[in-house]
């Protein structure tokens, strides 16, 4: 008998569901879109191997699929500048905790909401701009919040101002 609520067994919902859980955790409960991009990427790997492509061909084309818009994320960029600019503060695996938290914040959100996050932005000159205004953005709350991470003091790293 079939349970209803039975998640169906996907390779290619797997592939991108163990991708999200790295690299966009915030976007797991998102169950529609998962499904949604799964089964377009199904139906460009069938149409791709109808089309007479081999199956490594097709693969690559409906990975194309999966995995567009997600290439940039905001958690591992978040992480990224907590491993880089914290790194005496926060030993791991609390970069990767604080950044889902960062995530839910309106201040970091803002932030990111100026620029335009796009696949190659990680690879744009205006991701230094992003990084630089999330630094910001970040030292603001741990003020603002009261929390003892970065003293400012005269032998603190200027990297963690």
């Amino acid at each position: 008998m079939k349970q209803k609520n039975k998640k169906e067994l996907s390779y290619f919902r797997l592939k991108l569901e163990s991708y999200m859980s790295e690299h966009h955790p915030e976007r797991m409960s998102n169950t529609e879109f998962i499904t949604a991009r799964a089964d377009i990427a199904l139906t460009a790997y069938c149409d791709a191997v109808t089309q007479g492509f081999n199956h490594l061909e097709a693969e690559r084309i409906a990975s194309e699929v999966l995995f567009s818009g997600l290439h940039f994320s905001k958690y591992d960029t978040l992480v990224y500048i907590l491993e880089n600019e914290f790194e005496k503060e926060l030993p791991a695996p609390l970069p990767e905790r604080l950044s889902l938290l960062l995530l839910a914040n309106k201040a970091v959100q803002a932030t990111f909401d100026k620029f335009g996050l796009t696949d190659t932005l990680a690879s744009d000159e205006q991701y230094g701009r992003l990084y630089t205004e999330l630094t910001g953005t970040i030292v603001l709350l741990i003020e603002s919040n009261n929390l003892p991470m970065v003293k400012q003091t005269e032998e603190a790293s200027p990297k963690a101002l």
